[in-house]
């Protein structure tokens, strides 16, 4: 697509698709709960990984394509970190063996990426046929931007999206385990456990999360390789990171706020270019509006690492000075009652 040839997206497909059956072959097809120093291992492996990406892009490109991938991966990777707060309450709710974990985790970011790169190959199509539609990604994350800002100050406990528990009436499931299996035998006849309703759920969560982030990543960089390959490498680290983060999650108070920063600022900026390359007839007679200026990557990537950094501390230090252990089990908590109301 655009300015990459078809046999770069085939290899890089084929290294993204080579990682994950790794994963599945050396951490997840032997059931076990990892540990903080594989799952801090794996992490720093996959975000070096994606620094060396953008090396190599640079490389064969240019630094501006580079800089558009990592600012595009750090916003993808901001917001794949709020999704673990709604895959923590799946897992709670359904109370999901920590043996079992890892595997749904990874195969449900699986299925999440192959439905992300539907959208991004639409979304790709649809902002080259009409780049009006720059207007309609921007004031879509102007108003999630702005939402979240609000939801932000609500210091109730966060609940599970309310459709999953209406998966169970689609796919029939048994309400026990058989540790990390997909079946167990009941009554004499071989049927699914709960982990397959688990997969559904934690897949097409991502992809409504997808309806935010596809549209923020488009604003960074409209070249589908590149937001592909943020994507892909993203969700990559999404399992270890889940593990690395158990028990951090709910201390990280000032995230969502940071993230409604990071997407009003990439609203605005989406804005700005659909205003630069405008086409819409009854704005400026149809003419690019060449004044209003192009937001450019450097300042992109300061902006958005910085907002995190800052949310980030300010956090640690909320947490450390109201170290009421009441946040942790604050999410358990929700969960248990959403699951009792199943």
């Amino acid at each position: 697509m655009n300015h990459v040839d078809f046999w770069i997206w085939a290899i890089s497909i084929a290294v993204i698709v080579g990682f994950f059956f790794f994963d599945f072959y050396s951490h997840v097809r032997h059931a076990h709960v990892p540990s903080m120093k594989e799952a801090g291992f794996w992490s720093v492996f996959y975000i070096v990984l994606s620094f060396g990406f953008m090396f190599l892009v640079a490389w064969q490109w240019d630094w501006a394509h580079a800089g558009d991938f990592i600012t595009g991966y750090f916003t993808e990777k901001a917001l794949s970190v709020d999704n673990l707060f709604v895959f923590l309450l799946i897992m709670m709710s359904f109370k999901v063996p920590k043996l079992a974990q890892q595997k749904v985790l990874l195969i449900g970011i699986a299925i999440a990426l192959v439905l992300r790169t539907v959208f991004i190959i639409a979304g790709a199509w649809v902002l080259d046929a009409w780049a009006w539609v720059f207007y309609l990604f921007g004031a879509w994350l102007l108003y999630i931007g702005v939402k979240q800002f609000i939801d932000s100050f609500d210091d109730s406990d966060p609940e599970m999206p309310g459709w999953v528990r209406h998966v169970k009436r689609f796919v029939p499931a048994s309400d026990h385990y058989n540790d990390d299996k997909w079946t167990i035998v009941e009554n004499g006849k071989k049927v699914f456990t709960p982990l397959v309703i688990v997969v559904v759920a934690l897949g097409f969560t991502d992809l409504l999360f997808a309806l935010d982030s596809i549209p923020a990543i488009f604003g960074i960089t409209q070249e589908p390789y590149l937001v592909f390959m943020a994507n892909a490498l993203a969700l990559l680290g999404l399992r270890q990171l889940y593990f690395l983060l158990d028990g951090l999650l709910s201390r990280l108070k000032y995230l969502d706020l940071g993230l409604a920063f990071i997407l009003t600022f990439i609203g605005v900026k989406l804005v700005f270019h659909a205003m630069h390359v405008n086409e819409v007839p009854f704005i400026n007679g149809g003419e690019p509006i060449l004044w209003v200026p192009e937001i450019p990557t450097w300042f992109s990537l300061v902006y958005i690492f910085g907002v995190l950094l800052i949310a980030i501390i300010a956090s640690l230090i909320y947490s450390k000075y109201n170290s009421s252990d009441d946040d942790a089990p604050a999410v358990e908590a929700s969960a248990d009652e959403t699951s009792s109301s199943n």
